[in-house]
């Protein structure tokens, strides 16, 4: 396949896993509370947009790719929201 043919169900799963970062980031009552459970559900929804970036690197615009490869979650939740 050619890039940037990214099905729409598949960014719009991107863009729930990189929601998900954010929300996880942002919960502090998660940081004061448990800390190690905080970092744990980071790493793991990080775990999951890497794995989904070297499942997809190939089928994604040069700009998303980019992002994604270099771990720019913001901009390519910005980009992946723009983009569907």
């Amino acid at each position: 396949m050619a890039a940037d043919q990214i099905s729409k169900e598949e960014m719009e799963g991107l863009i729930a896993l990189l929601e998900r970062r954010l929300e996880v980031i942002a919960d502090a009552d998660l940081r004061v509370r448990d800390p190690e459970k905080q970092l744990a559900e980071l790493k793991d929804v990080s775990e999951k947009i890497s794995a989904f970036y070297s499942r997809h690197q190939s089928l994604l615009s040069p700009r998303l790719n980019h992002f994604l490869g270099n771990c720019s979650f913001d901009k390519a939740l910005e980009w992946a929201r723009a983009a569907i």
